[in-house]
C-alpha cells in the first residue's frame, strides 16, 4: 500500500491548490481513487471529528458530498449558513475563526471572497478547506483530476481543453494541470482571460513539471486533439446582472457537436455542474456517450473523502 505524507498533509489548509506540493496532490488523487476502491476500509480514520461547513452560496454538489464524505469516514458534520452565525452580524472573521476552533476539527466554506477565506485561515487553529470562492474552487479540480486519472491511468501526453470564462473553476484547473503535469488550453473570449498572477504561478509550476499551458481567442484551437473537453457556465452565481453581456460575448464559445468534432474521436466531456443546456454545452454532448459529468460529480466525493483523511486522519 501506498504511504501518504501524512506528516505534512496533517492539519494543512486547502485554500488553493498552492498550498500543497505537486507530489501531495498526486498522492491525493491516488488516495481518492484508493477509497473509491475500498470505502470500507476507511469507514473509521475519521471517528469522533467534526467538519463544520459554512455556506454563503446554495450548493448541490459541495454540501452533499462533503457532509456525505465526513460520515462515511466515521466523522459528523454540521451545517451552517453564515447567516446563522455572528459573523453574518458583523462579528469579525479573527473571532469566528478562534471560536470554531475550540469547537470542531474543521471547516469547510464556500463563499465569494477569497481574502475572507484566507483571513479566517490565518487566525483559525484548524484546518480550512476552501469550498469555493470567486478566485480559486481547488475541490473541484481535485474531483476532475481523478476523474482524468481514472480514465487515462496517467497525465502524461494527456490534453484537456478549457472552453469558458477564466474564472475560479478555471485558475484552479490550471494550477491542477500544471502541478501534474497535464497538458490545458484554455479558450475565452478577450476579456475573460484568467487572473494573471494564478497564470503565472501555473507557467512558473509547468516549467519543472513540463506540462503545456496555452490560452487563446480560439476554442477550435483549443479543442484540436483534445483527450478532454470541459466548460462551465457563462454566467455564475453572483454575475446576474451581466448576463445579458456575457451570453453576447461568449457567442461562438457553446460546446457544440461542431466543435468537439476537432477533439479526438475518443474524448470525453466534463463540466463542474449546474449546466446550462443549449447555452454552455449542446445537450448532445453533455447527454451523449463521451460525457463524464455524473462519474465526475461522483468523483467529488472521494477526492473530498481523501483530502479529509489527509487533513485529519
Amino acid at each position: 500500500m501506498m504511504m501518504y505524507h501524512k506528516e505534512t498533509t496533517k492539519g494543512k489548509d486547502m485554500l488553493s491548490l498552492l498550498e500543497w506540493s505537486n507530489e501531495e496532490i498526486a498522492e491525493l488523487v491516488q488516495l481518492g481513487l484508493a477509497i473509491k476502491t475500498n470505502p470500507t476500509h476507511y469507514s473509521h480514520t475519521l471517528s469522533g471529528q467534526i467538519l463544520g461547513m459554512i455556506f454563503d452560496k446554495s450548493s448541490t454538489r459541495t454540501r452533499v458530498s462533503f457532509e456525505a464524505g465526513i460520515l462515511q469516514l466515521g466523522g459528523q458534520a454540521i451545517v451552517m449558513s453564515s447567516k446563522e452565525l455572528q459573523i453574518g452580524r458583523g462579528e469579525p472573521i479573527k473571532d469566528t475563526a478562534h471560536v470554531l476552533s475550540e469547537y470542531i476539527n474543521a471547516v469547510m466554506i464556500r463563499t465569494f471572497s477569497h481574502e475572507g477565506v484566507e483571513e479566517l485561515a490565518e487566525h483559525a487553529s484548524i484546518p480550512i478547506i476552501n469550498g469555493l470562492t470567486d478566485l480559486h474552487h481547488p475541490c473541484q479540480a481535485l474531483a476532475d483530476l481523478l476523474t482524468i486519472f481514472e480514465v487515462k491511468n496517467t497525465f502524461e501526453g494527456v490534453k484537456l481543453a478549457y472552453i469558458g470564462d477564466g474564472n475560479n473553476v478555471c485558475h484552479s484547473l490550471l494550477l491542477a494541470a500544471a502541478m501534474v503535469g497535464l497538458d490545458i488550453s484554455c479558450a475565452m473570449p478577450a476579456g475573460y482571460e484568467p487572473d494573471e498572477m494564478v497564470l503565472n504561478e501555473a507557467y512558473k509550476i509547468a516549467t519543472k513539471t513540463g506540462a503545456k499551458i496555452e490560452i487563446t481567442t480560439d476554442p477550435i484551437l483549443a479543442v484540436s486533439d483534445a483527450d478532454f473537453v470541459y466548460t462551465d457556465v457563462w454566467t455564475s452565481m453572483g454575475q446576474e446582472e451581466e448576463n445579458a453581456k456575457r451570453f453576447a460575448d461568449f457567442k461562438g464559445y457553446a460546446v457544440t457537436n461542431e466543435l468537439v468534432s476537432h477533439a479526438k474521436s475518443d474524448y470525453h466531456f466534463l463540466h463542474c455542474l449546474p449546466a446550462h443546456r443549449e447555452e454552455e454545452v449542446a445537450t448532445t454532448v453533455i447527454d451523449g456517450p463521451q460525457s463524464l459529468v455524473y462519474q465526475q460529480a461522483g468523483n467529488r466525493l472521494h477526492a473530498q473523502k481523501a483530502l479529509l483523511v489527509l487533513i485529519l486522519g
